[in-house]
């Protein structure tokens, strides 16, 4: 299979994903969030979880926090660690609650 060649346009969208790819995850875990608060079944809320920690191992949360968040499946926790992560102190959090 020939590998396939993009034009400069493509190759300029392609970096702009991943040069923000960090921004991208973090509003996808803001939409999961929402979603969370208004899940109505445990079947939507166990599957929006399981999005949540892609999404958390994706931007690369330490593990601690990912296993806290995910141990106590609370949706306020999740929310207040995205607020600091959002606002730039991903290194910097403990991230439990």
């Amino acid at each position: 299979m020939a590998k396939q060649e993009y034009s400069k346009h493509q190759k300029s969208i392609i970096s702009g994903y991943y040069r923000n790819m960090d921004t991208i995850m973090l509003d996808k875990l803001a939409e999961l969030v929402s979603e969370l608060f208004l899940a109505d079944t445990d079947k939507k809320r166990d599957r929006l979880w399981d999005r949540a920690y892609k999404a958390m191992v994706n931007l690369k949360v330490p593990p601690a926090i990912i296993e806290h968040i995910m141990a106590q499946e609370d949706v306020q926790i999740l929310a207040k660690n995205l607020e600091e992560w959002q606002s730039g102190k991903m290194g910097k959090t403990k991230g439990i609650d």
